[in-house]
């Protein structure tokens, strides 16, 4: 009897543990180079990993020409080791693919590795660069995960890894017409304490493009104010959406927020599935 009340109850926590999976929402966001996924969705990938949902980024080049006075192959595994403290940071996976800064393609063997992404993470949200980005890297980042969003539910296709068996919803950050924003204001300080960890580009490279290499802080507190400048404040599109999710009264308090638009590929969801798909909404 003890035997078989012991297996009832490890097949009823089993179900559950398998039913609380299920409920789990997995999030992959692709940017180009190491650091620019955390700053499209950094605020939301913390919202969801505190919600208990998975959460990965994967840049798609390795970063070796971002740099005035390094690059190749230093540079590449300085900026690797960035990505995973940054990943560590912001509690999510972090991964960096072998191809170089500045020479992305979209070729079929990276959308081969786009597709394989999405499926090994069983993604429901993608999130990446939208298509008029002034970075080439980005936008090719854009296309071939935009060349992806229909062949992951196709089985003939990268055969050697299962395909979905739903299309994810696609998104890109957009400040313009966005179709959802969120609030991270309770995010914002981690989410720059996470993104500094690339000190390569936020205190050396980025500044000296800028001509502000002069102005970078010594202490880590200074830097994190020195990094807010590349935080921006929701302009009026972004407060309107804002408007549309949280009503006007919290919209008017929100001081951050991270703002996505669906992509024409992809699943197009109705506003109750959004809310299940970004159910920090309150």
């Amino acid at each position: 009897m003890k035997k078989q009340i012991f297996l009832l109850l490890s097949a009823l926590f089993c179900a559950i543990s398998s039913l609380a999976q299920d409920s789990s929402l997995r999030v992959i966001v692709f940017g180009a180079h190491p650091d620019d996924c955390d700053l499209d969705a950094g605020g939301i990938a913390i919202k969801y990993v505190k919600m208990g949902h998975k959460v990965k980024f994967v840049s798609m080049t390795n970063g070796d020409a971002g740099h005035q006075s390094m690059g190749g192959g230093a540079l590449a595994k300085r900026r690797i080791a960035e990505a995973q403290e940054a990943g560590r940071r912001f509690s999510v996976e972090y991964t960096v693919l072998d191809n170089h800064d500045g020479e992305l393609m979209p070729t079929l063997e990276n959308r081969l590795k786009v597709i394989r992404e999405i499926r090994n993470w069983h993604a429901d949200i993608v999130i990446t660069h939208p298509m008029n980005d002034y970075h080439p890297d980005h936008r090719y980042t854009s296309m071939l995960v935009q060349d992806a969003s229909f062949m992951v539910i196709v089985p003939n296709v990268a055969p050697d890894t299962p395909p979905l068996k739903k299309n994810p919803v696609f998104f890109y950050p957009n400040t313009t017409e966005p179709d959802i924003a969120i609030d991270i204001d309770n995010e914002v300080s981690q989410k720059l304490y996470a993104a500094s960890a690339h000190e390569s580009q936020f205190f050396e490279w980025l500044p000296w493009i800028e001509g502000t290499i002069d102005k970078v802080p010594k202490s880590k507190e200074e830097r994190l104010v020195f990094m807010k400048s590349w935080i921006s404040q929701p302009n009026d599109a972004v407060k309107n959406c804002l408007k549309k999710w949280y009503g006007e009264s919290k919209a008017s308090t929100i001081k951050n927020a991270e703002s996505f638009k669906i992509s024409e590929f992809g699943r197009q969801p109705g506003h109750e599935e959004l809310l299940k798909l970004f159910p920090m909404i309150k």
